[in-house]
């Protein structure tokens, strides 16, 4: 008899891995599961970006976190995917899962917070789905849609070898200081790089360096090299940390060492309040690995 092993045993990109055989799609698909947002032929010379994202009581969250935060970041998390593929977010459905005995306030303060962001960035909340749970916890599910100029969404799967690699802002910290609930997603930076043309592979820093970069390179085939004194540790943290912490919610991408001077440009005059630094490159040999980061089902 075959051994079935436990999810745990796998791991979260094993358990995809899996799982693509038995996934289903038709010619309206262009880019199906593996990157930030899925990617579907739109209307008006813009394609559709398709994003589901959830939050856990205990795992994103802690108990007792101020419910307007905890709706901000539901929402939030989906926003920063369709910023990494250069997209801009339009409609989200939300599925609400949660204990009858928790106060009616706190589903009031979730929607509050999930309302605040979705006004600053044009999103409507259109609708959803409530249940309730066996036992006590809060889980909420958040399906998000946005649209990318035709043929213009950046995925993870385009880098070349010898790029040069590069991240916004700062990174690690992101749960002892708040960032986790409070960042802002990259939106208008994701929109900028991507309409310039200069990045050729790009994603959100959703479970740390220490994960995504790994599989930004396995998408691209490519190995990376990583100068850790490069990298823009947040204050009071360390480089590790930097590497591993998880939920920076930050831009990774890559683009041709040749563009450098023009992409450094780009950034400090279209949005000097976020830094872009350059950590890396991406290389030949598709072996590379950093330490940590955060592993779902680990």
């Amino acid at each position: 008899m075959a051994h079935d092993p436990a999810i745990r045993q796998v791991g979260e990109d094993a358990l995809i891995r899996r799982l693509l055989p038995l996934m289903t799609v038709n010619d309206g698909l262009i880019t199906g599961p593996g990157d930030d947002c899925a990617v579907a032929r739109g209307a008006r010379g813009a394609d559709l970006l398709l994003k589901t994202d959830c939050v856990v009581e205990g795992m994103h969250f802690l108990s007792g976190t101020e419910p307007e935060l905890i709706g901000r970041k539901a929402l939030a998390r989906a926003v920063s995917d369709i910023g990494a593929m250069g997209g801009v977010p339009r409609h989200a459905l939300v599925t609400l899962l949660i204990h009858a005995d928790r106060p009616v306030s706190q589903v009031e303060g979730i929607y509050t917070g999930m309302r605040r962001l979705a006004e600053q960035f044009g999103i409507s909340l259109a609708g959803g789905e409530s249940s309730g749970l066996p036992s006590d916890g809060l889980i909420i599910s958040v399906a998000l849609t946005g649209e990318v100029p035709e043929g213009k969404a950046v995925l993870r799967s385009t880098a070349h070898a010898g790029d040069l690699i590069a991240v916004t802002g700062v990174l690690g910290g992101s749960f002892p200081t708040a960032h986790h609930l409070t960042f802002t997603p990259r939106v208008r930076e994701g929109g900028i790089l991507a309409a310039s043309g200069l990045v050729t592979a790009m994603m959100d820093l959703s479970d740390g360096l220490g994960a995504d970069l790994p599989r930004l390179a396995a998408a691209s085939g490519l190995g990376f090299r990583v100068q850790e004194e490069l990298l823009p540790v947040r204050q009071g943290f360390t480089a590790a940390q930097a590497v591993a912490d998880g939920e920076d919610y930050e831009l990774l991408m890559t683009f041709p060492p040749r563009r450098r001077e023009e992409i450094l440009r780009l950034a400090s005059e279209c949005f000097p309040e976020t830094p872009l630094t350059v950590i890396g490159e991406m290389t030949p040999e598709p072996s590379s690995s950093l330490p940590g980061g955060y592993r779902h089902f680990q």
